[in-house]
């Protein structure tokens, strides 16, 4: 049994899209960030980050996991399912999980807070970082046109890059030039453990302003 502590974010979709894949029974624990559930004592003795996803193996004594990459990659480990055991394989998807955790998200973040959240518009600041959040869309979209998946078959590496490319319109970015990018969207979109993952710890609509209760959350 896992634990699971999340909120609605891509971070933590990232958690429960790969929970709901590979189909191990967890429980999850939602944390309201605007209450700062995520900087209390309890919590941050699973995190000492203080952030969301982290989950806690019930079935390996207790062990606390945290950072939404590492979870991924725990629980890949685990199962023996969506990532490849032999070296190249594994590599590669590693390779585009990183390439998530360091750019697509950190990029589309900033985005968010230049596009959306700062109560003063600094426009280089909000072209600077929608630019850059497009430039790796397009990283993405051509990788995308000679391969279905980012590293051979669905991996972490597709779970965590669409958990955030998904948002795109509220970074203010357009996807609509990515043929291969947007094909590669609905594909996983379909997916039910997909479908599943991002409706925890509540569903909600990315293409809509009811998004900004959890985006806003991001920030913390």
């Amino acid at each position: 049994m896992i634990d699971l502590y999340t909120a609605a974010t891509p971070n933590g979709w990232k958690a429960s899209v790969m929970l709901e894949e590979i189909q191990i029974p967890y429980t999850v624990h939602a944390l309201d960030l605007s209450k700062e559930d995520q900087k209390q004592p309890a919590y941050l003795k699973i995190n000492p980050n203080g952030r969301i996803p982290a989950i806690i193996d019930r079935d390996n004594d207790d062990f606390a996991v945290f950072e939404s990459g590492a979870i991924m990659i725990y629980l890949a480990e685990k199962t023996g399912k969506f990532l490849p055991t032999d070296a190249k394989g594994r590599s590669q998807v590693l390779q585009w999980l990183m390439f998530q955790m360091g750019g697509v998200g950190p990029m589309m973040g900033q985005a968010n807070v230049f596009f959306r959240y700062f109560p003063e518009k600094i426009p280089a600041a909000i072209e600077r970082y929608q630019r850059e959040s497009k430039r790796l869309f397009q990283v993405l979209d051509t990788r995308l046109a000679d391969n279905e998946f980012l590293a051979g078959d669905y991996s972490i590496a597709d779970m965590a890059n669409w958990c955030w490319v998904r948002t795109y319109a509220w970074s203010g970015v357009e996807v609509e030039d990515l043929p291969n990018l947007k094909r590669w969207m609905h594909v996983i979109g379909e997916r039910p453990g997909a479908q599943r993952g991002v409706e925890v710890p509540g569903k909600m609509d990315v293409s809509k302003d009811d998004f900004i209760s959890g985006a806003r959350k991001m920030l913390s």
